[in-house]
């Protein structure tokens, strides 16, 4: 079972998330008000799988609280939250957040992005990604890498990839390595974001 610490300081949108998680999903779950005692609790309690902190409760200042607690937690950590902006959403995955979890998404839908981070993706809900930014940060791709990022912000697997591409799967792996690390991607899920953020896709 996933053991997960969830931070908001607010009760209720805490002990519904809470409950959310350990109903529709199964999760074990301990909760905290504030970053400061999220921080005592991944000590005290740890280790987590997963750690979700509320963007704007105590302590957080900004993207801050997000460094703070990615310094000292050794599992990824996601930020929640019901009013921040896109802007701040890219930000924080640029900063290493494995993902934005706004709190109106169904308890469905929470307990599937949760899982989608447990497995090592990055999670931001598809409104977050329709309206990239504009603007050239000087990343060249090859056609080719551009190819197998069309294929990957499609969703299509390698393999789906290489078939379309008339190429062999592993070469499909290779462009997909190299196209990663140019973007400063950590998977695949992360490169599909950043490739429609700065619109290469």
């Amino acid at each position: 079972m996933s053991k997960l610490l969830l931070a908001d300081d607010h009760d209720l949108v805490r002990e519904t998330l809470a409950d959310y998680l350990r109903h529709q999903g199964g999760f074990q779950v301990v909760s905290a008000p504030s970053l400061e005692l999220a921080c005592r609790y991944y000590v005290d309690f740890g280790p987590f799988d997963l750690v979700m902190l509320d963007y704007s409760m105590p302590g957080m200042d900004q993207l801050k609280g997000l460094a703070q607690m990615s310094k000292l937690a050794e599992c990824p950590v996601a930020l929640l939250s019901g009013t921040a902006p896109r802007d701040v959403a890219r930000r924080a995955l640029r900063d290493g957040a494995a993902g934005f979890l706004p709190k109106t998404l169904s308890p469905l839908d929470l307990v599937a992005a949760v899982r989608e981070m447990l497995a090592g993706d990055v999670y931001m809900p598809l409104e977050f990604l329709s309206d990239p930014k504009q603007g050239e940060l000087g990343i060249t791709l090859t056609p080719r890498e551009l190819d197998v990022l069309q294929g990957i912000s499609a969703g299509k697997s390698n393999k789906e990839i290489a078939r379309d591409l008339d190429i062999q799967e592993v070469t499909v792996k290779l462009h997909l390595k190299t196209l990663s690390r140019k973007l400063g991607a950590r998977n695949r899920t992360h490169a599909a974001m950043l490739a429609r953020d700065q619109g290469l896709c």
